[in-house]
């Protein structure tokens, strides 16, 4: 992992978003850069200073930040860009540019604080952006070492594209991947399918020398069995695909990816399925 994008609008979740970030650069020796896009209507809400004092007190705000931070990083350095426009749109496209290897982004989810930029964002950027993206609501403690990432499997050829990212994430932080076999119906062959895939992941990860825990569970609401395995096994992060077939035994749909950014307790690391997953060692 080389570079590491972080939507910030200096709200409580995106400075936790920012210190999640610091964590996992830390670790990788990859470099943080922080972008905030500027939204006159909603930055009134943030920003108690004359609008004209608005990117000098942004640039304020940024070099603190730096400062805070610089030290935990390491090897790594921490920059940050101010860009004009729609904000999931400026978001995709500095990673973009960046060739940003992850995205970290605040939201409030449901909370009821969509007028934030953030808030009201996070989806648009989740399902626009072509890169590996981690969600995170605000209150999640971000103090916690990453060891356990949840790996939810199911009946698509795409639920696998999620593999050697997580994987490569789990060797940085020498996390345990909890591979978890879904059965959202009493159908053999549906059955049979996560189960090959399943081996399949195993073997992956036995050839990486990633340790993980094999397990299954039957599940009516994807999103509350999922969230619910998590809480049992105290979890640090959830990976998901953003998208998936719609069939009627399987319904990972692209809303399950949006339930699980607004409702997450835990961070959610999201996989476009059309994406060419790069190595984080590259």
């Amino acid at each position: 992992m080389k570079k590491i994008i972080v939507a910030i609008d200096f709200l409580d979740c995106s400075l936790n978003a920012l210190a999640h970030a610091v964590s996992i650069a830390a670790k990788a020796e990859a470099d943080i850069e922080m972008v905030w896009v500027n939204q006159p209507d909603h930055s009134k809400e943030i920003f108690k200073c004359d609008p004209e004092a608005l990117l000098a007190e942004v640039e304020k705000r940024f070099k603190t930040l730096i400062k805070d931070h610089s030290a935990e990083l390491g090897k790594g350095k921490l920059t940050y860009q101010i860009r004009e426009g729609k904000v999931y749109r400026e978001i995709v496209g500095s990673a973009t540019e960046a060739k940003a290897d992850l995205i970290i982004v605040g939201t409030h989810g449901s909370s009821g604080f969509e007028e934030f930029w953030i808030g009201s964002n996070a989806n648009k950027i989740v399902s626009s952006v072509h890169r590996p993206i981690i969600t995170i609501r605000g209150g999640i403690d971000i103090q916690r070492s990453l060891n356990k990432i949840v790996l939810p499997i199911d009946s698509t050829v795409e639920t696998r594209q999620k593999l050697p990212f997580t994987s490569e994430l789990a060797k940085i932080h020498d996390a345990e991947i909890f591979v978890l076999s879904i059965y959202t119906t009493k159908v053999a062959a549906v059955r049979y399918k996560v189960d090959t895939y399943t081996d399949q992941v195993i073997e992956y990860l036995e050839e990486e020398g990633v340790r993980y825990t094999r397990d299954a569970i039957e599940a009516d609401n994807l999103t509350k069995s999922t969230i619910g395995y998590a809480e049992r096994i105290d979890a640090n992060l959830i990976s998901i695909m953003t998208e998936q077939e719609r069939t009627t035994a399987n319904l990972w749909l692209g809303a399950f990816a949006q339930q699980m950014v607004n409702h997450s307790p835990f961070p959610v690391l999201s996989i476009h399925p059309k994406d060419l997953i790069r190595s984080l060692t590259r």
